[in-house]
């Protein structure tokens, strides 16, 4: 546990009485102790710790946020550089980490190629894709023609326009969010993923891409995904519980961010993070002081205070 040790000492020098004016009897020295005050445990701390690299200092711009890095106070609970999940809420903080970013995406390529398995098997009334007539053209020739052609406004189901697809579009924004880019950086990936990757890349084999599917997957579900962000730093800053529980914490999680979550399960991210709730130190205030008055001596009297704030 790190102290902040404020000791403030008061030295109040008495002037002597000039000649001849009337001298004070000798006394002994008398010592007034003041007891000590123990307060109770704070349920917050009152500032928050801004850890940037091996660096620990105090910012009173991030009063409001109590919760973001308390448990980074101890050196020792860091096995990697601290994440924006460690820090206070900001849109526009960026601790882009690359290496994971490319291998989330690498998931979401592997998923769209299983999920575009998965449409070519599904009644050509749920996707509207006829398999039929594509099937007359080659491969590759067909994608250039779909591509020339579009985008359209296409005619798919509402579940899959303005459910799945903006669903889709906060996963492919909290791929990015979780790996330490902002609110536009995150956005822009979840763009490039859904228009050039899905729409103009795999579906474009298939269909025409479709001109609602490109704005409401990248605008709608950045939107959904920055509400994730939110929720996902609540539930870990409550140690992944949720009503208590830890299996709820995790689906919830699973939910907001499930490319993160799958990876951090193999990288424990999850249990690094417990570890780092659970053995987070508490707030704790005292404060103690006390007086000692001697005229005889040369300083007159002498007053001290000292408080101590750990946390």
């Amino acid at each position: 546990m790190r102290r902040i040790t404020v000791i403030l000492t008061v030295m109040i020098s008495a002037v002597y009485l000039a000649a001849g004016a009337v001298s004070l009897p000798t006394l002994t020295e008398i010592s007034i102790p003041t007891p000590s005050i123990s307060l109770p445990q704070a349920p917050k701390v009152p500032q928050t710790l801004v850890i940037h690299q091996a660096s620990i200092t105090n910012d009173d711009a991030g009063a409001d946020d109590t919760t973001e890095a308390t448990s980074a106070a101890t050196e020792g609970c860091w096995s990697k550089k601290p994440s924006l999940y460690d820090y206070p809420y900001s849109p526009t903080r960026s601790m882009r980490d690359w290496n994971r970013l490319w291998a989330n995406t690498a998931v979401l390529m592997g998923g769209g190629l299983t999920a575009l398995g998965i449409l070519e098997l599904l009644p050509q009334e749920s996707t509207a894709w006829n398999s039929h007539e594509n099937g007359k053209t080659p491969l590759f020739k067909r994608w250039l023609r779909h591509v020339k052609e579009g985008p359209v406004w296409d005619g798919d189901k509402f579940i899959f326009n303005f459910v799945l697809h903006p669903y889709a579009g906060a996963a492919y924004y909290m791929s990015a969010r979780s790996c330490g880019f902002n609110y536009w950086g995150s956005f822009v990936y979840c763009f490039c993923i859904s228009t050039f990757f899905w729409e103009y890349g795999f579906e474009a084999f298939n269909e025409i891409p479709s001109a609602q599917d490109i704005v409401v997957t990248s605008v709608v579900g950045s939107i959904m995904g920055e509400a994730f962000y939110h929720a996902k730093r609540h539930i870990m800053a409550n140690g992944y519980r949720i009503f208590g529980s830890r299996a709820l914490g995790y689906v919830a999680a699973f939910f907001c961010d499930p490319v993160n979550e799958v990876l951090g399960y193999f990288r424990g991210d999850q249990h690094r993070a417990i570890r780092r709730f659970d053995g987070a130190p508490r707030s704790m205030a005292s404060a103690s002081g006390g007086f000692v008055f001697n005229p005889t001596s040369r300083t007159g009297m002498r007053y001290g205070l000292t408080l101590t704030y750990s946390f």
